[in-house]
C-alpha cells in the first residue's frame, strides 16, 4: 500500500502551484549558465548566475535598503490607481456621456511614453517621492479602469431589473448585484496594475533619484557592473511577485467563490 501511495504523493508535490514555476525557473537558470559556458560569453556582456547570486549574498543589506523607496512608491501609486480607477470605471460604465468624453482620453494617454513625461514630474515636484508615486499611478491606473469597466458592463441586465423590481434602491442594487459581479474583473485589473506600478516607480527613479532599485540599476549601468544590475532586476522581480501574491490573497478573501471555481478549472486542465 505504501508503494502504491508514493507515486501519487510525488505527483501531488510536482503538481503543487508553487513547484511548477520554481522548476521552470531552475531550468531557465541552468540554461543561462550553460549558454554562457558553451558560447564563452564574456562577463561584461552577461554575468553568470553565480556572480549574480554572489552579489545578492554580499550586498543584500544595501539592496534591501534601496528596495524600500521603490516598494513605498509602488504601493502608494497602486493604491491611488485603485482609489481613482474603480470610481472612474463606475462613472464610465454607468453613463454613456461620461464614457464618450473620458474613455477616449484614457486610451490616448496610454500612447504617451511615461519615460518621456517623467522628467516633467521632476521639474514640477522635485527629486522626492512624489514623482515616483505619480509614475507608478499612471502606469497602474489604466488596467484598473479597463478591467473594472468590463466587469460592470458584463452584469446581466435581467438581474438588475429583478433587484429593482424588489423595491431595491439604486445604491442597494449596485452593492448587491453590480459590484459583486464585477469584482473578478476588478481584481484582474488590480493584479496587472500592481506589477505595472513597480515599473512606474522604477521609471521615476531612472529620471531623477538618489535612492531606490532604479537608482541602483542606473548606477550599475554607468559603471558596467552587470552582476549588480542583474541582482537589482531579481529584487524587482521578487517585489512584483510578492505584491501580486498579496493582491491574489486579498482576492481569495473577498470573492472566495470565484477563486474556487477558477482553481477547479485550472486543475481540471
Amino acid at each position: 500500500m505504501a508503494e502504491a501511495k508514493s507515486p501519487s504523493g510525488l505527483s501531488g508535490v510536482l503538481n503543487a502551484a508553487w513547484v511548477r514555476p520554481f522548476l521552470f525557473l531552475v531550468v531557465i537558470v541552468v540554461a543561462w549558465d550553460l549558454t554562457i559556458r558553451l558560447f564563452h560569453i564574456p562577463a561584461y556582456q552577461i554575468p553568470s548566475p553565480g556572480d549574480v547570486v554572489a552579489v545578492l549574498w554580499s550586498d543584500w543589506p544595501e539592496l534591501l535598503r534601496q528596495s524600500w523607496p521603490t516598494t513605498y512608491a509602488t504601493i502608494c501609486g497602486f493604491l491611488l490607481s485603485a482609489l481613482f480607477g474603480i470610481p472612474t470605471a463606475m462613472l464610465i460604465a454607468g453613463s454613456r456621456t461620461v464614457e464618450s468624453y473620458v474613455y477616449p482620453l484614457l486610451v490616448f494617454s496610454q500612447s504617451v511614453p511615461k519615460i518621456a513625461i517623467a522628467p516633467l514630474f521632476v521639474v514640477w515636484f522635485g527629486f522626492g517621492i512624489i514623482p515616483k508615486v505619480i509614475s507608478a499611478f499612471l502606469l497602474g491606473f489604466f488596467p484598473v479602469v479597463v478591467s473594472a469597466v468590463q466587469g460592470f458592463k458584463s452584469v446581466d441586465p435581467d438581474m438588475v431589473d429583478l433587484a429593482r423590481a424588489m423595491q431595491g434602491s439604486r445604491f442597494k442594487v449596485f452593492c448587491a448585484v453590480n459590484l459583486p459581479h464585477a469584482m473578478p474583473a476588478i481584481f484582474s485589473g488590480l493584479k496587472v496594475s500592481v506589477t505595472l506600478a513597480v515599473v512606474g516607480a522604477v521609471v521615476g527613479e531612472f529620471v531623477g533619484s538618489n535612492s531606490g532599485i532604479g537608482y541602483v540599476m542606473q548606477r550599475s549601468i554607468g559603471t558596467f557592473d552587470l552582476p549588480t544590475m542583474f541582482a537589482a532586476l531579481v529584487i524587482l522581480a521578487l517585489l512584483g511577485v510578492i505584491l501580486f501574491w498579496i493582491v491574489d490573497r486579498i482576492e481569495r478573501l473577498v470573492i472566495p467563490w470565484h477563486v474556487s471555481q477558477r482553481d477547479d478549472i485550472i486543475f481540471a486542465t
